[in-house]
């Protein structure tokens, strides 16, 4: 359920937008988190890659839980991804410094990522529901 709660959080704010739409007084607490936008992705990020490692990992799920383990793969691929998007700044600053190859290659990255952030939020918003709903569920 944590995963769920987490990425439905990082989902909104990948989607300020969307938000906004809903919600006119978000603004403010958004503009409240935008200085630590940087660090809140970079922990996002390798949290979904310390997810995708665990739903590896945790393979044998497959055979037991499938739908259950794709969700969790799923929604930490979703996870890196738009704690990359989020965290880029950061990344670029604490991380790929000092290779300019690396830099290069994330700026690319980012490039083709950076149009597709807003429906991979709503995705976000969607898979991380439907893993705390499936964390209800017994097995």
């Amino acid at each position: 359920m944590t995963w769920g709660i987490t990425l439905i959080l990082l989902s909104i704010i990948a989607v300020p937008s969307l938000l906004l739409s809903k919600k006119p007084n978000a603004k403010e607490l958004l503009e409240k988190i935008e200085p630590y936008q940087g660090w809140i992705g970079l922990v996002f990020c390798f949290w979904g890659i310390w997810g995708i490692i665990s739903s590896i990992l945790g393979i044998g799920w497959l055979a037991s839980f499938p739908i259950r383990w794709v969700t969790f793969l799923a929604g930490n691929i979703v996870s890196a991804v738009l704690g990359f998007m989020l965290g880029f700044g950061m990344i670029n600053k604490l991380v790929l410094s000092k290779n300019e190859a690396a830099k290069e290659k994330a700026n690319q990255l980012r490039a083709k990522l950076a149009p597709k952030q807003g429906k991979l939020g709503i995705v976000g918003l969607i898979v991380g529901a439907a893993m705390i709903v499936l964390s209800f569920l017994p097995y």
